[in-house]
């Protein structure tokens, strides 16, 4: 499967479902604690941004500074610049090249790392969700790709601290849900009840 689809049309498709979800996020949900337990609402948000805007330069084979992430949220116009950079992350992996050789910033095939970004805006797309309260359904010829991908670069991805152990779900489960357990999310998650 992994050369027979089209990695542009997949990221549009994760875009447009992703992008409401984002314009869908309340000021008061901002500190409100997500399925990564590492991130708060707002910082999930500033990591999505910064992977979306990250990601661009990668599809040219620029490198990408992920040791800290820029506060995106100062701007009070966020929503909507995450819908203007989701637009230029597809049109940079859209150009003629960027899906082949192997990428100078992350030393990993470009194929791969567009997966990467094409997971980061599924699953956190779903995190932010689950996190406000929101509806999400994935862009559903993606999740076939997700699961053959991060199959393969999870067992990496635990050792990095990228996912964390599987979670158990049942035989049939759907797709995204095991896609959802193999990176450590429990997909029955639900926001803590306010008090």
């Amino acid at each position: 499967m992994t050369n027979a689809y089209d990695l542009t049309g997949l990221l549009k498709g994760a875009a447009e479902r992703a992008e409401p979800v984002v314009r869908g996020v309340k000021e008061s949900d901002l500190g409100s604690p997500t399925p990564c337990s590492e991130y708060d609402v707002r910082d999930l948000i500033n990591h999505l941004l910064h992977v979306v805007i990250s990601f661009q330069a990668l599809a040219a084979r620029g490198t990408a500074d992920f040791s800290t992430t820029p506060d995106y949220l100062e701007d009070s116009a966020w929503r909507a610049r995450f819908g203007r950079e989701a637009g230029l992350l597809v049109e940079a992996w859209s150009q003629p090249g960027a899906l082949e050789g192997v990428s100078q910033g992350m030393g990993l095939p470009q194929r791969t790392v567009g997966e990467m970004v094409l997971g980061d805006m599924t699953v956190h797309a779903w995190d932010l969700a689950r996190a406000t309260g929101q509806d999400f359904v994935p862009y559903g010829p993606g999740v076939p790709v997700l699961n053959e991908g991060f199959g393969a670069l999870a067992p990496t991805g635990r050792k990095m601290n990228v996912f964390a152990e599987p979670v158990q779900v049942a035989e049939d489960a759907t797709d995204f849900d095991k896609l959802l357990a193999l990176t450590g999310r429990d997909p029955a998650w639900r926001a803590p009840a306010a008090k």
